[in-house]
């Protein structure tokens, strides 16, 4: 039945009712008068929702006959009844109440609130006043009345087939659920250093879930596009472009689910962190657009472009000691006097959860799937995490991590059972974090369990590696970023030949400086960049010859010098020392025969 038919039957008076049928007894000659039937027996709705009175004024209704079929026959004739009720209230009612009736409930849409009653206007949400009914966006709007289970044979089933019965169910929670309660206990209020190592709790699917759904707004959802590069190394090349993030890095997935994490009273005290890498950059962009303090401490050595990176995010960067081992000791100490939480990257669940979603995106972003190379090294979080997630969603999917041959941190504590720790990295101006020792056992337990191989890159493979990146898609990237493709290039993957592979781009924050010395050495790797010397006599025609020879092999001249002074020679000669640039190997090979061929004595710089 619906709410109409019960609003207007809970407007007759019940002594009205019951004298129609003691009249009916008599005229029918009945021994004993009938009793009200049970059917009409209805409890009134709330207020706010009895029918206006015009409605109920003027109604004829042959109420003898209607409640003699209740009495003989209610659930049979209940239908044919409430019909033949609904179609009288239906002629009484003003255009604007039906269109009132008609319209669907929507718990988020508000009438104005000018034309409600002062009795009738919602009061402010109550968690033990919102059991029996939907509520506003904030407030307790009109409710419909409860349908009680005693009620519930007075309703034939085609009413509520038809749809003219609604009910709604509602769960109220008082706080907040823990979605990570082994990992969102960071610290205790005393202490100035965040420590999560304590939690060797290997990260559930579920963690890394509720990490996405998190921070979905917060980060960007980068492109993970088919690569041109795939014909050049026979595999189908997928590159998750992680370096188009804000900072330019993944760190950023691990960073704001870590500072999301934090307890509210020490977001408002603030953090601190002692780096000058990526974890840093993304600490200071995310902890100012959260609106936490966030103080950067860098050595004298930063270069000043990370400095002024740093500061235009919103960090208060200190420039202090000459190495990071001193950095690192103020840091401490400022948080210790100061009440900040001092921030480093470590293999908690929560920034492992965190990095992890980058797994879950190259997953839903590429189909069929067979293999994913991510950067390893010390800092092997991001490998460990993302593993984790396409492990749970495909176990047949190949994790392949890539780290430097220089320093095979990760392929030695797997291989001892237990971070290394003696290894050390004189180069980590060019390979960043991937330099750094390994940081926890968390991490590195996941890839002994997850990761199917990891395989070391020679440092002229890296350098390759970005000049490919740079020159088949635009990408500027630095060693992190770059390494993984260098396991394609140095050919230490010959199994994914004719696979479809995702390669994992995750950062691009490079100097220029370093950029330039980067690609002007990949080129010369590449036999691209060549240079002779040779000796001819000092005279305007023998140089236009050479020249001349230069452009017949169509080798593009970068410099030119002549030496007078220093030379064994003759006295009128010169030695001559030609840059040139090439398109390839085979190239170089015909331009070093020409030239051999011409001048015998011609001297080939090799690299």
């Amino acid at each position: 039945m619906s709410p109409s038919i019960i609003q207007a039957l809970t407007q007759i008076d019940k002594d009205r009712l019951a004298s129609k049928i003691i009249s009916l007894n008599s005229s029918n000659r009945l021994s004993k008068p009938l009793p009200l039937p049970h059917s009409c027996r209805i409890a009134a709705p709330s207020k706010s929702a009895a029918l206006p009175t015009q409605a109920v004024q003027g109604w004829q209704c042959p109420w003898a006959s209607v409640s003699l079929l209740l009495c003989f026959a209610p659930g049979i004739t209940m239908n044919f009844a409430a019909q033949l009720i609904y179609s009288r209230v239906l002629k009484n009612r003003t255009p604007r109440d039906r269109y009132r009736e008609d319209e669907d409930y929507d718990p988020f849409w508000q009438r104005d609130d000018s034309k409600v009653k002062k009795q009738d206007a919602p009061a402010l949400c109550d968690l033990r006043l919102c059991k029996d009914g939907p509520i506003r966006n904030g407030h307790i709007g009109q409710r419909p009345p409860p349908i009680n289970p005693e009620r519930l044979k007075d309703f034939v089933e085609e009413d509520y087939l038809n749809g003219d019965v609604k009910t709604w169910e509602m769960k109220i929670v008082s706080r907040n659920e823990e979605l990570l309660g082994d990992a969102l206990s960071l610290v205790p209020q005393s202490s100035s250093r965040i420590s999560l190592s304590s939690h060797n709790k290997l990260i559930r699917f579920e963690d890394i879930s509720a990490a996405a759904f998190k921070i979905q707004s917060g980060v960007q959802k980068t492109p993970c596009m088919y690569s041109r590069l795939s014909k050049l190394y026979g595999v189908d090349i997928y590159l998750k472009k992680e370096f188009l993030q804000y900072t330019g890095s993944v760190k950023e997935r691990g960073v704001l689910y870590l500072l999301t994490s934090l307890p509210q009273d020490q977001q408002r005290k603030g953090v601190i962190v002692a780096s000058d890498g990526n974890f840093s950059m993304a600490v200071a962009y995310h902890a100012s657009e959260l609106r936490i303090p966030v103080f950067v401490i860098m050595s004298t050595s930063t270069s000043p472009a990370r400095v002024k990176t740093c500061r235009e995010y919103g960090a208060m960067v200190i420039s202090y000691g000459t190495t990071a081992k001193d950095s690192q000791m103020h840091a401490r100490r400022l948080a210790q006097e100061n009440g900040y939480l001092y921030l480093e990257e470590e293999d908690s669940a929560v920034y492992l959860s965190g990095l992890g979603t980058m797994g879950l995106e190259m997953y839903e972003q590429v189909p069929k799937l067979d293999a994913v190379i991510f950067p390893a090294g010390g800092h092997c979080g991001l490998l460990a995490g993302s593993a984790a997630a396409l492990k749970h969603l495909n176990p047949r999917i190949s994790v392949i991590g890539v780290e430097s041959e220089s320093f095979p941190v990760l392929q030695q504590s797997l291989k001892a059972g237990h971070p290394a720790e003696d290894q050390a990295c004189n180069n980590h101006h060019f390979y960043g974090d991937v330099s750094g020792l390994c940081f926890g056992s968390n991490s590195l337990q996941l890839t002994g369990k997850l990761v199917d191989k990891v395989v070391a890159v020679s440092e002229e493979d890296v350098l390759i590696s970005m000049l490919r990146l740079l020159e088949y898609e635009r990408a500027t990237v630095d060693a992190e970023g770059a390494i993984g493709l260098a396991a394609l290039v140095a050919g230490k993957l010959p199994e994914l030949k004719g696979k479809r592979v995702a390669i994992a781009i995750c950062s691009g924050n490079v100097d220029l400086h370093l950029l330039q010395r980067c690609i002007a050495r990949a080129l010369t790797l590449e036999s691209r960049v060549c240079r002779f010397s040779l000796v001819i006599s000092d005279s305007p025609a023998d140089v236009s010859k050479l020249l001349e020879v230069l452009a017949r092999e169509e080798a593009r001249v970068l410099d030119i010098r002549q030496e007078r002074t220093f030379v064994t020679s003759e006295l009128f000669t010169v030695e001559v020392t030609c840059t040139v640039e090439t398109r390839d190997k085979i190239h170089t090979a015909q331009l070093r025969n020409a030239l051999l061929e011409r001048y015998p004595t011609a001297a080939w710089t090799e690299r």
